[in-house]
């Protein structure tokens, strides 16, 4: 009777363990799956602004370049005329001016938009650990109701099997 009582406890603990097993690589693989969106989505997100603020920027700079390259044509040509040509260089002035807001206002839109996707990354970051740790629980709760189950269902068939 000890001895059947003794392999009922070893097959309720491999039964238990292979539960625990089952359980915990199944919470893993959901885990790791729901992370590794995350982070995939974030990736795209990043390099999709990145991608955007290096085109807006290279066209501004091609602008400039373009520019600057039409000043100095304009400047070899008109030497003879300084009034003319003090009015190109003052023309020249104004729009690298410009150009130079437009690049200092890219660049903040751009730190702006990186600070918003840390803060927005953070925030997706503290809900996968909330739902995690919500998994856990839940999980923990489970087996320990597995466990009370089962001992119950153990000690239930040994109390027949002594009737009996």
């Amino acid at each position: 009777m000890l001895e059947r009582f003794g392999s009922d406890i070893s097959k309720s603990i491999v039964n238990k363990r292979k539960r625990l097993e089952t359980l915990t690589t199944q919470s893993l693989k959901s885990s790791t799956r729901k992370v590794e969106d995350i982070f995939k989505h974030q990736h795209g997100e990043r390099q999709k602004l990145s991608e955007s603020y290096n085109t807006q920027v290279m066209n501004v700079i091609q602008q400039w370049e373009s520019d600057v390259n039409k000043i100095k044509d304009h400047e070899e040509k008109l030497q003879a005329l300084l009034r003319q040509q003090q009015k190109l260089f003052q023309q020249a002035r104004t729009v690298q001016t410009q150009r130079l807001k437009t690049i200092r206002q890219l660049h903040e839109q751009f730190t702006k938009g990186m600070t918003d996707l840390e803060t927005r990354h953070q925030d997706q970051y503290s809900n996968v650990q909330v739902e995690l740790r919500k998994e856990m629980n839940l999980l923990q709760k489970k087996i320990l109701m597995d466990t009370q189950n089962q001992e119950m269902a153990n000690v239930r068939k040994s109390l027949q099997s002594m009737l009996w």
